[in-house]
C-alpha cells in the first residue's frame, strides 16, 4: 500500500465519515466501530485507482459511503456537526490518531462493509475478515 498524504480537509472528512457511518455503533462496541470505519477509508484511499486518490475523493465519492450521498439523512448531521457534540469530537480524535499511525488496521485489510442487515451482491462468496457490531468486513480489492 501506498503512504497515505493528508491535509486538515483530508481529517475533517475523515471524521465526518467515521461520524456519519458509525457514531450509532460507538454506544454499543465503542471506540473499534468508529477505528474500524476509519480503516476502511484509508486502505482504499492507500489503493487508489477506481476508489480515488486522497482521503476526500474516497469518502465522497458517490455510493461509496452513504452518510455522503445527496438525500441521505446523515448528510445534514454531518455536515453541521462541531466539536461542541461529545461523540464528534471523539471521531476527530480517532481520525487524528489514525492518520498519524496510532490505531492499527482492525478490519485486516478491509475495502469494504456493509451493515448485517444487508447482503450486497458483491458479498456473496466472500469471507468476512471482520463481524464488529452492525457491520460485517471483507477485502476485495488485491
Amino acid at each position: 500500500m501506498k503512504r497515505i498524504s493528508y491535509n486538515h480537509e483530508d481529517e475533517d472528512v475523515l471524521a465526518r465519515t467515521i461520524f456519519g457511518e458509525a457514531r450509532g455503533e460507538y454506544q454499543k462496541i465503542g471506540v473499534n466501530a468508529l477505528v474500524a470505519i476509519g480503516n476502511v477509508v484509508l486502505n482504499r484511499t492507500s489503493l487508489g485507482g477506481f476508489f480515488g486518490n486522497s482521503i476526500c475523493e474516497v469518502c465522497k465519492k458517490p455510493w461509496q459511503f452513504a452518510c455522503w450521498n445527496i438525500g441521505d439523512p446523515n448528510l445534514p448531521i454531518i455536515s453541521k456537526a462541531d466539536k461542541s457534540d461529545f461523540l464528534f469530537e471523539i471521531c476527530c480524535g480517532v481520525a487524528s490518531a489514525l492518520l498519524q499511525g496510532k490505531w492499527s488496521d482492525l478490519t485486516k485489510g478491509s475495502d469494504h462493509y456493509h451493515s448485517r442487515d444487508v447482503r450486497p451482491h458483491w458479498a456473496k462468496n466472500v469471507t468476512p475478515r471482520l463481524k464488529l457490531g452492525a457491520h460485517v468486513f471483507y477485502k476485495l480489492q488485491s
